[in-house]
């Protein structure tokens, strides 16, 4: 084992230059003004919690109709991070597993405002990435396909997501590795968030909910293949996939409507093929007016946690995840985004890394349904993770 020196996620500074979705003009321009962390030890209700600090810091987050304007001098907006055990206990289910990375906070949120003199990067130091330490075994994995696939039939639930993790010690500075992943093909929430001991890097391509101009949107994604042409044509012809995706969708049209006008939630787009750097992957969207009065933290206990990375029923899936996966999910499948005057858009954290002060996390799975393929899914799951894993190693 080679020896953690002064290096590492604890010394680095307080600024985020990176955060994903902030607004374009302002990205590279950003300095940290206020900032929340929460764990569950800490008490109260999350999502209001959050909703709370915003709002106590200038962001107008109690009712999201109202229009409110970007203000070049003063508070830009503010990052938001919400990890999967904060998004099951705003869904009133039971938390996960214990975390493997207990040094990241369930929520962070960094309000921010401009700078004109960005701080120059810090010289690059030496980079070392460990050998990979799954929490499961490939077998063990496909056993909790079959665990899935037996509370499927027991009628228990349709679809459950199950989410494997591994961890990689280091040495070095981890943010320029986690910041490598901005760069992935097909990342639209590239980006990075960190914090004292902790970091977190995103690549990932899935909205979870976008709010602008009184419309709210989310785009599940579900339904995977090589991005070959035989993929490509395999997607668009498999019935499983097909099925899995609309379920999934279905939910999501659910989580939409408990947020908007009646009768207003619509399908816009249905079972698109996008890329994801060798991947495909079928893509909806599905959008909604949003409801009078809609405020931040009924929104986050909407559509927090993301469907595509639960299943179908949400609570039940929920139960079975914390029976079935050996870990908690971490930063991994929850919400990490932008939240603005008059426009928020957090992406859903797949393809995502972590780290704390001694090793890189990294979650990856992928949704069960009866017709699942227990090897298959440990596949799909690992080639997921690979493009993740190959921009964490290279310096």
């Amino acid at each position: 084992m080679i020896p953690h020196g002064p290096d590492g996620v604890e010394t680095l500074p307080r600024r985020v230059s990176n955060p994903p979705a902030a607004p374009p003009a302002c990205r590279h321009t950003l300095v940290e003004h206020a900032r929340l962390e929460w764990r569950p030890t800490d008490g109260g209700d999350p999502a209001t919690i959050v909703e709370d600090f915003l709002t106590a810091h200038g962001l107008p987050v109690t009712d999201l109709t109202r229009p409110t304007h970007h203000d070049p001098t003063g508070i830009c907006g503010a990052s938001l991070y919400v990890s999967a055990t904060a998004g099951a206990l705003m869904a009133g289910a039971p938390p996960g597993p214990p975390t493997p990375a207990p040094a990241l906070p369930d929520i962070a949120v960094v309000v921010h405002t401009h700078t004109h003199r960005p701080t120059p990067p810090p010289p690059p130091r030496p980079w070392w990435l460990g050998p990979w330490q799954p929490s499961w075994t490939p077998d063990q994995h496909a056993t909790a396909v079959d665990a899935v696939r037996a509370a499927i039939a027991r009628g228990d639930v349709y679809q459950v997501n199950l989410v494997g993790h591994a961890a990689a010690e280091y040495t070095g500075d981890p943010l320029p590795a986690l910041t490598r992943l901005s760069a992935l093909p097909g990342a639209r929430y590239g980006g990075t968030l960190h914090g004292d001991g902790w970091a977190i890097g995103c690549a990932s391509p899935e909205t979870l909910v976008e709010v602008t101009a009184g419309r709210i949107l989310t785009r599940p994604i579900k339904g995977t293949r090589p991005a070959t042409t035989q993929g490509h044509r395999d997607l668009l012809t498999s019935a499983k996939e097909r099925a899995e995706h609309i379920m999934i969708v279905d939910l999501e049209r659910n989580d939409l409507a408990r947020v908007a006008h009646t009768g207003s939630v619509r399908v816009d787009d249905l079972f698109a093929i996008r890329r994801w750097c060798d991947l495909w992957q079928a893509e909806s969207t599905i959008s909604a007016t949003i409801a009078d009065g809609l405020g931040l933290a009924d929104l986050l206990r909407a559509v927090c946690p993301g469907g595509s990375v639960t299943g179908a029923p949400k609570l039940a899936a929920l139960t079975q995840i914390t029976a079935t996966e050996p870990v908690g999910r971490g930063a991994g499948m929850g919400a990490l985004g932008w939240v603005g005057p008059g426009h928020i858009d957090l992406g859903l954290t797949i393809r995502t890394a972590a780290a704390d002060p001694h090793r890189l996390h990294l979650w990856a799975g992928g949704g069960i349904t009866w017709d699942s393929d227990p090897h298959a899914e440990v596949a799909e799951a690992a080639a997921k993770a690979a493009p993740l894993r190959a921009a964490l190693a290279n310096p």
